[in-house]
């Protein structure tokens, strides 16, 4: 086994480092998702916190790690009576993002079942990840059937295995913890919700910090275990510290006063439901186990409200996940319990002292609630007076600035501010047509592992979905030859086949956005800005990719490369400013580009083009007119089969059809802005009269 990179050895990250202590002292807390950039040690930190945790006592043999003293009753490997018991090291079990659901819930081996007649049941990680860490690294960009399997597990502490009539039930309870960075997309607000604590983290600013992360990366990466061996002592500390936490964690006191304060701070950030009040609660109390006292405190509050509410106050995909610390100390000021005095000239001595003022979770010593500060352990014997001191290795608060407006080709005094966008709305479904074989989603038809049973096939490599009928059927023809003489089948390997279903895929939306002066007249901006807004907002329920091509002035950009980050996609759209004339025919030949690259990464990802424009086409860099260089653009788009839509924002009471020319060449449809939204009547007519038209054609 590898030497892992020691706990106490992580420069900084100090909320990450408390977070997921309190998960150790607590599981009921729920796990912890880290957000934060490439770089920064999330994965590193996580799988050291595995060898901190105490040892595990199991039932001897037992595949589902049963607790010789509470087995449970249910277990497939069962039953567990007078059992011997034994002890093994906590696991941390690892999540690829390409796993599949056997490997996540268990693998029943059909081959056997069917030509043995032996019900065989492989446990799967999840059964691995009982009663340990189950870590999932870039959990957003997991598979949503995967999701759903641990969004059941997590909630019920148990997983259930239903298929072809073999029924598993075995107990899954864990530490969920899961690392991404959200510039590759978000999570669903279902899961979000699953994970009790949130933790952002980025690189710090501060050089002498960054040169001790540096320094002890190499010294590790000469010699793993010489460095583990230095820190030794401070892990063997931290240990002993955890479980001694967990003694004292069931004679903590949770008052009405804290608790108090706990639900209206909820109630004061709007979060849905009531899990936030009861994560806050458990978080609270461990944070007051952690310092060694008995009795939450109402900085306890404070700092488990910093944690659990972040991400569970965004009411939509689009903001910014965080949390108003001045309306924070407002609401628990105001329902202070008349119980706890204000504290004149407090001390830090819980992990939430120090405010943001200054301290924080590193400032704890061994009687204090943080964490335990760095600068003391082996490694600062490189260069004792050079190393940071502990106050000083927290993440400095003021974040980067954030990156300027892209820069637009045509600019000059033509150019207006940009407009903020109308308040989105629920759109009609826009679909790739045909069958496609791309990731998972819930836009277009597509040939997927779950889904509805359409047919079946004869299995290549492993069989995961038996098509019974279809197995049986073609078995039956053979049976008077294979000699059977009495009631029962005969299988062979050849009979055996393979389920073929019909699901959804996601698709890459790529938006070609007009951006000329037209675009700006009547106010016209701010509904389009509106209407691609939806859209993103659909793109982001439906699991698509998104990039964003904006047309102005003389040229085109591409103002957003196809991402699952679909709130950068917002907020490059917020920045978009008009004016100009309307390059057209390059907007759509960006575009093109946009889509033969990305054709070369993904080519099972199919493209779904929305242009967004009135059809106008008045410039452009190239020779010619203007309008016959659109239609040759649009219909190099058609030659390649292209999905497309487009958008026709013409307004007034004199139309031109631009737009639907436009589409005519695409070989797409046109929508106006009207039609777009899914409750509108218009839209429905549309759909009526060309069902109608299809069926007579029929």
């Amino acid at each position: 086994m590898s030497t892992r990179y020691p706990f106490t050895a992580v420069v900084g990250m100090d909320d990450l480092r408390l977070a997921l202590l309190l998960n150790a002292v607590s599981p009921a807390v729920g796990g912890v998702l880290v957000r934060g950039e490439k770089g920064t040690a999330k994965s590193t930190a996580v799988r050291a916190l595995a060898e901190l945790l105490p040892a595990v006592p199991v039932v001897a043999g037992c595949r589902f790690s049963c607790d010789p003293a509470s087995p449970d009753p249910a277990c497939p490997d069962g039953p567990h009576a007078d059992a011997p018991g034994a002890e093994r090291p906590a696991r941390m079990v690892e999540l690829p993002v390409g796993a599949s659901e056997d490997r996540l819930v268990g693998a029943l081996d059909i081959e056997k079942a069917l030509a043995e007649g032996v019900k065989a049941f492989e446990p799967g990680l999840l059964a691995a990840a009982h009663r340990g860490i189950l870590y999932v690294d870039e959990v957003n960009l997991l598979s949503d059937h995967l999701i759903d399997h641990l969004l059941d597990a997590a909630a019920m502490g148990a997983s259930h295995v239903e298929r072809e009539g073999v029924s598993v039930r075995h107990a899954a309870r864990f530490l969920l913890v899961g690392t991404m960075n959200p510039e590759e997309g978000e999570l669903r607000p279902q899961l979000l919700d699953r994970f009790g604590l949130t933790v952002e983290v980025a690189a710090s600013r501060d050089p002498q910090q960054r040169v001790e992360v540096v320094r002890r990366r190499l010294a590790f990466e000469d010699d793993a275990a010489g460095f583990a061996a230095r820190w030794a002592g401070e892990e063997t500390a931290l240990r002993e510290r955890i479980v001694a936490a967990r003694e004292l964690l069931s004679r903590v006191t949770l008052g009405d006063a804290a608790l108090l304060q706990i639900a209206a701070t909820c109630a004061a950030f709007e979060v849905d439901g009531m899990r936030a009040d009861i994560v806050m609660a458990r978080t609270a109390t461990a944070l007051a186990a952690w310092a060694g006292r008995t009795e939450v405190t109402s900085e306890d509050v404070r700092q488990a409200a910093l944690l659990a509410l972040p991400h569970r106050r965004r009411r939509n995909p689009f903001d910014a996940p965080g949390i108003d610390e001045d309306k924070l100390d407002e609401t628990l000021e105001q329902f202070k319990g008349e119980d706890q005095e204000p504290d004149e000239d407090p001390e830090p001595d819980g992990p939430g002292d120090g405010g943001p003022d200054g301290g924080g979770p590193g400032d704890g010593g061994p009687d204090g609630g943080g964490v335990p500060p760095q600068g003391d352990g082996p490694a600062a014997e490189n260069s004792p007076e050079d190393s940071p001191a502990p106050e000083d290795l927290s993440v400095p608060e003021d974040a980067p600035a954030p990156e300027p407006a892209p820069q637009h080709a045509g600019a000059g005094a033509g150019e207006r501010a940009a407009v903020k966008a109308a308040e989105p709305f629920r759109t009609r479904m826009l679909s790739v047509p045909g069958l496609g074989e791309g990731a998972a989603g819930r836009r277009s038809r597509a040939r997927t592992e779950h889904g509805r049973t359409t047919g079946s096939v004869r299995p290549r490599g492993t069989l995961t979905k038996l098509h019974l009928a279809a197995t049986v059927q073609a078995a039956a023809p053979h049976q008077r030859a294979r000699g059977r003489s009495g009631p029962g089948l005969v299988l062979r390997r050849d009979d055996l086949r393979q389920a073929t279903r019909e699901g959804r895929e996601g698709n890459l939306v790529l938006f070609a956005v007009d951006a000329s002066g037209s675009m700006a007249a009547r106010q016209r901006m701010s509904a389009v800005k509106g209407a691609v807004l939806s859209l993103l907002l659909d793109a982001y329920q439906r699991r698509d990719k998104v990039g964003l091509v904006t047309f102005r002035g003389r040229d085109a950009e591409v103002a957003l490369p196809p991402t699952s980050s679909v709130d950068a996609a917002a907020a490059r759209l917020e920045q978009l400013p008009t004016g100009g004339r309307t390059p057209l025919s390059a907007g759509l030949l960006k575009a093109h580009d946009v889509l033969r690259v990305e054709r070369l990464r993904d080519p099972s990802r199919r493209p779904l083009l929305v242009v967004v424009t009135d059809g106008r086409a008045t410039g452009g860099r190239a020779a010619g007119d203007p309008v016959a260089l659109a239609a040759r653009a649009a219909r190099l788009h058609a030659a390649e089969g292209t999905a497309s839509v487009v958008v026709d924002c013409e307004t007034g009471p004199v139309r031109l059809g631009l737009a639907r020319d436009l589409a005519r060449e695409l070989g797409g449809t046109a929508v106006t802005l009207d039609e777009l939204r899914a409750d509108s009547i218009a839209g429905l007519v549309k759909d009526v009269q060309a069902a109608h038209v299809t069926r007579r054609a029929a």
